[in-house]
């Protein structure tokens, strides 16, 4: 069965993961599956810029392809960054099957506030669309309530929602398609699928 497959990277807190797996099945109508942590991607680090490559951890996701996989996402705590930007809240494949999110600047406290656990889930689960959005080959969108639109600091990420405008939902597979996709397999037993 074809899923979004989301992958914890290094210490990732798990109250945020089947939140996120809820949000990202519900938007995509695909069934999302939470895969076992996997060590910090200390290869990417940056030691100059103190972050990490998000561009070296998707070549890495990349990898873990497998029959089931629609869309890979890892989910991380690290500050990433790409070599034109000072930072990024994540980077996807374009077209392709990887993305790659972090909670590292989407956290209040990063900003000098107290911790605002509603909002950061809200705020991930609008990047990890976003991002995801992007392997459907979704450029950056100019509706500015769309999940698309660019989000280059933070009060732009609160501003958008987590929904695709009507222009960017058409790149979405429709339930017919997801069907088609999986057929009418079932989800093998003891594994939590959302």
């Amino acid at each position: 069965m074809k899923r979004i497959q989301l992958l914890p990277l290094g210490g990732f807190p798990q109250e945020h993961l089947a939140d996120l797996a809820e949000g990202l099945a519900r938007e995509f109508l695909i069934p999302c599956e939470i895969l076992s942590a996997v060590a910090e991607p200390s290869f990417a680090f940056n030691v100059t810029r103190q972050q990490y490559s998000s561009t070296e951890i998707l070549a890495e996701l990349a990898r873990r392809d497998t029959p089931d996989t629609w869309r890979v996402i890892g989910v991380t705590t690290l500050d990433l960054y790409i070599p034109i930007l000072k930072f990024v809240f994540g980077e996807a494949q374009m077209g392709g099957t990887a993305a790659v999110v972090s909670v590292h600047r989407l956290r209040d406290e990063f900003y000098g506030l107290p911790p605002n656990l509603p909002a950061l889930r809200e705020r991930l689960l609008k990047e990890a669309v976003h991002e995801l959005g992007h392997t459907l080959t979704l450029s950056h969108c100019e509706d500015y309530q769309c999940v698309m639109s660019a989000s280059h600091g933070i009060e732009l990420v609160d501003l958008k929602s987590s929904r695709f405008c009507k222009a960017c939902r058409s790149a979405v597979p429709s339930r017919a398609e997801v069907k088609a996709l999986n057929g009418s397999r079932f989800v093998p037993a003891g594994r939590k699928v959302f």
